[in-house]
């Protein structure tokens, strides 16, 4: 059994306390991965409405980013990008940019967080919504990533017909990027 801190409030942690957590923070990190990919699964099965489910949805998204040469992180982002819409419906971007935010670039963190809105481009105004709210971040230099994203990859894969690669494809990408933290206060990276 791992050992575990002693203290029962922070303020009276030892040094020693922090190395165990430390430690054991370390081994669950490894774990991550493996988290995100179940989480992912969690999507088969329900189709919102759609002709895919949003497990295919997702997977489709990542295979044409693949294919059209993105590089392994902006694949697995294309991945990820929907992962939220489980447990943030409401906002799914949001939570899928900041499960994303410590592993990617700044870039792909900005489209992954802003494609919800920029993917209503290509339907808000059948529920009565502003298609160009998008707009509002024209003034940004990701603005034509994000843009190009969804008009690329995510609001075309919804074809049941398509040649989707396999999630397990994508699997030893989804470690690699959760492997390599760029910036998070809670880990230290090598400069």
């Amino acid at each position: 059994m791992l050992k575990q801190a002693t203290f029962t409030e922070m303020l009276n942690g030892t040094e020693e306390d922090y190395a165990i957590i430390g430690e054991h923070f370390a081994d669950f990190a490894k774990g991550l991965p493996d988290r995100v990919l179940k989480h992912l699964s969690i999507l088969e099965g329900d189709t919102g409405g759609f002709a895919v489910d949003r497990l295919t949805h997702c997977v489709q998204t990542a295979t044409r980013a693949y294919r059209d040469g993105r590089d392994e992180e902006y694949v697995v982002c294309a991945l990820l990008h929907d992962i939220g819409d489980t447990i943030a419906t409401a906002n799914h971007a949001d939570l899928a940019a900041t499960m994303l935010q410590p592993f990617v670039s700044e870039k792909n963190y900005w489209i992954v967080k802003h494609h919800g809105i920029f993917q209503g481009y290509y339907f808000w105004e059948y529920l009565g919504l502003d298609k160009n709210t998008r707009d509002q971040f024209k003034e940004s230099e990701h603005w034509k990533d994000c843009a190009e994203f969804c008009a690329k990859y995510d609001q075309n894969s919804f074809d049941p017909e398509y040649d989707n690669m396999s999630l397990d494809e994508f699997e030893p990408m989804v470690r690699n990027v959760f492997s390599k933290p760029k910036n998070s206060p809670y880990i230290r990276t090598e400069s």
